[in-house]
């Protein structure tokens, strides 16, 4: 028995109704299983007409489910990634910016409960805070409250 093909618009909702998608992300999805005819750009301007389909609530989940583990340029660059860029870029970029030490000490106090002994380990913490795109200035604020929350 030969299994039915969903349609073009049945397979977006399956994927929106799973999680927040980006245009380009969803396009791409889509244009895999796009057959002969179909128009996937006029679907997806049918989903963000609808508002089923929004760029604005793909940004806030991407923000909320990365930023408790990375820093603001890894978020921005998978945000880029997604063509997120202009004008939402720069209101997401600002409003990460006024908690990343907060959130860069959180994620290094997960991982590493004490304070580096020697040079080696400081520059361990500094790898691993830089590798989850933190910026210098907030790893080294991050540093220094482990330090200093030790003593």
């Amino acid at each position: 028995m030969a299994k039915m093909q969903m349609s073009l618009k049945a397979r977006a909702l399956r994927y929106l109704s799973a999680r927040e998608h980006s245009r380009a992300e969803l396009g791409r999805k889509l244009s895999a299983h796009a057959q002969e005819g179909e128009d996937v750009d006029a679907l997806l301007d049918q989903l963000a007409a609808a508002q089923l389909l929004s760029e604005e609530r793909f940004s806030e989940s991407l923000v909320r489910r990365r930023s408790a583990r990375f820093g603001n340029s890894r978020i921005l660059m998978e945000l880029q990634s997604h063509g997120i860029e202009g004008a939402a870029l720069s209101q997401i970029k600002s409003n990460l910016t006024e908690d990343e030490c907060a959130r860069a000490c959180a994620v290094l106090r997960r991982k590493y409960d004490a304070p580096p002994a020697d040079a080696a380990m400081r520059a361990k913490y500094m790898r691993f805070l830089q590798q989850r795109g933190f910026s210098h200035r907030t790893i080294r604020a991050a540093l220094m409250d482990l330090e200093q929350g030790d003593e």
